[in-house]
């Protein structure tokens, strides 16, 4: 059956997952950056930007499982770019340039309308204007039994989580501090929620934690 999933997910120490004032030279916030140093030393992740070589090992491990059997994902609109409000117009196609790493349709949330856009490499966003829910609908639609991977940010994971709708979620825990920027857990009671911590394990880089709804 068809899970919706997060995956390598990275928090500060003290639940962040983004820095504050995302801007095109800080896509991630200021500071965010720093919390993906497990991610970019992963094969997987070097490959998936067109680099050699990479570990293996743990971080790798939960790399590779990160891609596996995705059918389709979901993106706020923060984790498309930096506009604001109405799209002053069609140019602005994503960070990742011509062929972005997803390689499936992508259902990105705005309010405002936009047209589907198609990219080499298999990757179409979506703008979906009518809320999360509809987002899972098309996105399962899509994903044809597949699982949907939520890619973030932060306010869209939230969201999903208030509605009990994310069957799993792997949480990488970088040993940082950030001390501002976008809280994943600030206000919410995840065991009222029915979730629970499955599976744990620390490497130098990251804490990798799996949480599923119990």
């Amino acid at each position: 059956m068809s899970k919706l999933r997060v995956n390598a997910f990275t928090l500060s120490l003290d639940g962040y997952g983004a820095g504050p004032d995302q801007d095109l030279q800080n896509p991630l916030g200021v500071g965010g950056e720093a919390l993906h140093k497990w991610a970019w030393s992963t094969r997987t992740f070097r490959t998936m930007f067109g680099e050699e070589g990479g570990a293996t090992g743990t971080d790798e491990d939960f790399a590779a499982r990160s891609f596996e059997n995705v059918g389709s994902w979901i993106l706020g609109r923060n984790m498309f770019g930096p506009i604001r409000g109405e799209w002053p117009d069609d140019s602005w196609k994503g960070w990742w340039g011509d062929n972005p790493p997803y390689h499936v349709p992508v259902f990105v949330l705005t309010h405002h309308e936009r047209a589907s856009l198609t990219m080499e490499g298999g990757t179409t966003f979506h703008f979906v204007t009518d809320g999360i829910h509809s987002a899972l609908e098309q996105a399962k639609a899509a994903a044809d039994g597949r699982d949907v991977r939520v890619g973030g940010g932060v306010a869209t994971i939230r969201q999903y989580l208030q509605e009990k709708l994310i069957d799993e979620m792997h949480l990488a825990i970088s040993p940082l501090l950030l001390g501002a920027g976008e809280n994943l857990f600030a206000g919410l009671d995840m065991p009222k929620l029915g979730y629970q911590c499955s599976e744990q394990v620390a490497t130098a880089l990251a804490t990798h934690v799996i949480v599923k709804r119990a």
